[in-house]
């Protein structure tokens, strides 16, 4: 079981921001896999899992965006009706509190990942040891 790791940028919920973000990943040839975007009272956090995290959290920092680097687990999913209630059921039997979540559909809708930020990922993924779950490894979306 491996985790994943999600980039989280701060910043004002104003024109273009989103923009110059993607402006630095798309210069730098990385791929956005999954992303999410909430906002509140004039400021928003943008999510990003992309193919080149460490790459991308870097450049953001020296481009001067606020970013955190969080980790994340990703958990297979059917794709298709029901299959995300699969998944979070078994999170909710095991009494693991998501935080925040995307979804990731890879392999043109072969495959897809419920991305999860949990208070403790190592206790989490110990915890669904055991679980007829497949997790996304970080070395996979490289």
């Amino acid at each position: 079981m491996s985790k994943v790791y999600m980039i989280s940028i701060f910043a004002e919920n104003k024109p273009g921001r989103l923009e110059r973000v993607t402006k630095v990943l798309s210069e730098a040839n990385i791929n956005i896999l999954a992303f999410s975007i909430t906002s509140t009272n004039g400021f928003g956090v943008i999510k990003f899992m992309v193919n080149k995290w460490e790459e991308a959290y870097k450049l953001l920092k020296e481009k001067g965006f606020t970013v955190s680097l969080n980790e994340a687990i990703g958990i297979e999913m059917k794709d298709q009706p029901g299959g995300l209630h699969e998944v979070v059921k078994i999170l909710s039997l095991k009494g693991i509190n998501i935080e925040s979540a995307s979804v990731y559909v890879a392999e043109t809708r072969k495959k897809a990942y419920l991305i999860v930020e949990v208070e403790d990922t190592a206790k989490a993924m110990e915890m669904l040891k055991g679980e007829n779950l497949r997790f996304l490894n970080a070395e996979d979306i490289k």
